[in-house]
């Protein structure tokens, strides 16, 4: 029952819930569409379906492009996670701790992969990386080195975000007793600051994690024949070859990521920070 004590009030509940469900089921109706595709039994996705098998979750596995984009989007998102992670730890901790000239500024550039739209930052590192290639010789473009040092771009202000949130709300006694009690700068924020915001960083790290594993834009302009991530490995298949084989590698991309962020959001509530 909408609750309210006018019918004007009731009736923007009701529009308000209304509203709701139906964005709620916009967002959905196309995770079930494509886990109702992976299913079917058709060898080609079309209506109606002649009959319902896990077999293509099978052929995922006998597709190496798929293994092999994989193991690649897991490595590139764990070492743009951990890096990403060295820098923004100390970067939050200075930000939300001390007051200095430019402190919003270098928010703001913190920020800032999230402004620019992910292609631009893709096209920019492409040319980047072939500018470094030609003038040193070193193998930049479709590296694990390029990959990973693209994917920190979009790691850096999820982390930054979290962590801030984090240390915002952290009471700042609990450090300013430790160091009355003769604790050092670095002892008070290694045993007293990271333990208090440990969930925050296990968020940041999971939730960066996420958003690396799950890139395309930029991963586009960093591969190379071989050098496939998982998301531009399904883009290509779909160029040559339409099957509930693409489904059922989009189920488990999804159910990855899915995970990912339900975890996140034991340690940490995403609604009030993302």
């Amino acid at each position: 029952m909408v609750q309210g004590k006018t019918l004007a009030e009731r009736l923007g509940r009701l529009s308000v819930s209304l509203i709701n469900g139906v964005g709620l089921g916009i967002c959905i109706l196309p995770l079930i569409l494509i886990f109702w595709l992976s299913v079917i039994s058709n060898s080609v996705l079309s209506l109606p379906a002649e009959g319902y098998t896990l077999d293509w979750f099978t052929e995922v596995w006998r597709q190496p492009q798929f293994i092999d984009g994989f193991y690649l989007s897991t490595m590139v998102a764990a070492g743009a996670t951990i890096i990403g992670m060295v820098v923004t730890i100390p970067a939050s901790i200075v930000l939300v701790r001390k007051r200095f000239i430019g402190r919003g500024a270098i928010m703001q550039l913190l920020m800032s992969p999230l402004i620019v739209p992910a292609i631009v930052i893709g096209a920019s590192l492409y040319m980047t990386l072939v500018e470094l290639e030609v003038r040193t010789g070193v193998p930049a473009t479709g590296s694990l080195t390029g990959f990973v040092a693209g994917h920190v771009l979009l790691t850096i202000p999820w982390c930054v975000r979290l962590l801030t949130a984090n240390l915002t709300g952290l009471n700042e006694v609990v450090e300013e007793a430790a160091a009355s009690l003769g604790a050092s700068p670095f002892a008070v924020i290694w045993k007293v600051t990271l333990p208090l915001i440990r969930p925050g960083i296990m968020a940041a790290a999971i939730f960066s994690f996420v958003v690396s594993f799950g890139n395309l834009e930029v991963s586009m302009f960093l591969s190379t024949p071989g050098q496939l991530t998982l998301p531009v490995a399904i883009l290509q298949y779909l160029q040559w070859k339409i099957d509930p084989t693409i489904a059922a590698v989009s189920v488990m991309q999804v159910t990855i990521i899915g995970l990912a962020l339900v975890i996140t959001n034991r340690f940490v509530n995403l609604s009030r920070m993302v």
